[in-house]
């Protein structure tokens, strides 16, 4: 917490991440307008009282419909890193702790899905999964975004099964499941909390992306990505249609990388250098000089 707590920009980035979730979750009670509500008597309206960040073409509140995209972007996001970190770590510890066999297997199914093209395949797909919502893409999103961390949380896991510990618990016959579950992904944990803070950001920019070529979420449903694919043509002439849901984007992405850089420096043992303790050890090396 002391690491955490000296890195500004971890403390800027949780902070603004902690405010955007409120907002999220806040928005419907902060207006009278639901995201889907026209008002016929106000389209393409600038900011005012009553329309706090404007109105679109067809007299939908801006300030509604991008809480709403904003809550509906961050619940897929959040879904897709927490599915995609779970079955990264479960399948990188087992095929680096079990090795052989069961890690020739696993490590060529993984290596196979690094070679398709993702984004292809997700907008070939998900037309046809259309029926099931936006979960379907959660789906998606998560099949397609564990391979590298599965990589590398087995390369740790081969490293951790040679350590005196693991060795103590085979020679007295504790069951490999178990070593895998208490012993091999507590000591890589530092690493999935931290890939799975970036995997949010990676999960809403995937769904930003799908949505604005029509791959995501549907109508009359919306997100960042469809508001924003909506506001682009009138960025210039109507700048509240578009500028409100990409800021928020731009704001989400920018906070998720500080805090995933400040959790990496304070979870990271090898980093006990924090910018914190640099600065006191600087100041008392220039007292006693």
């Amino acid at each position: 917490m002391r690491r955490f707590a000296g890195n500004a920009n971890a403390v800027v980035g949780a902070t603004v991440l902690l405010l955007l979730f409120l907002l999220a979750a806040a928005g419907p009670y902060l207006t009278p307008w639901n995201h889907t509500d026209i008002d016929y008597t106000a389209l393409r309206e600038a900011p005012s009282a009553d329309h706090w960040w404007g109105t679109t073409r067809i007299g939908q509140d801006v300030f509604a419909q991008v809480l709403h995209g904003l809550r509906k972007s961050l619940l897929i996001g959040l879904l897709v890193a927490l599915f995609a970190t779970v079955l990264a770590s479960v399948v990188g510890a087992c095929a680096g702790y079990f090795g052989g066999w069961t890690d020739r297997v696993l490590t060529f199914f993984i290596d196979l899905l690094l070679v398709f093209p993702t984004f292809l395949i997700i907008a070939i797909v998900s037309p046809r999964l259309r029926d099931t919502g936006w979960l379907a893409l959660v789906g998606l999103l998560a099949v397609f975004g564990w391979m590298i961390t599965a990589r590398v949380v087995r390369s740790m896991a081969r490293s951790l099964k040679e350590r005196d510990f693991v060795r103590a618990a085979e020679l007295m016959g504790v069951h490999p499941l178990r070593i895998v579950f208490r012993h091999i992904l507590p000591n890589v944990s530092s690493f999935l909390i931290v890939d799975a803070t970036i995997a949010v950001g990676a999960g809403v920019m995937s769904e930003t992306s799908l949505s604005y070529f029509g791959f995501g979420v549907r109508p009359p449903d919306v997100s960042l990505g469809t508001l924003i694919a909506d506001g682009s043509d009138a960025a210039l002439t109507y700048p509240w249609m578009f500028f409100f849901a990409a800021g928020l984007l731009v704001l989400f992405v920018l906070a998720v990388n500080f805090l995933g850089d400040g959790l990496r420096d304070a979870l990271d043992p090898t980093s006990g250098r924090a910018p914190g303790r640099k600065r006191r050890r600087a100041r008392r090396k220039g007292k006693r000089a």
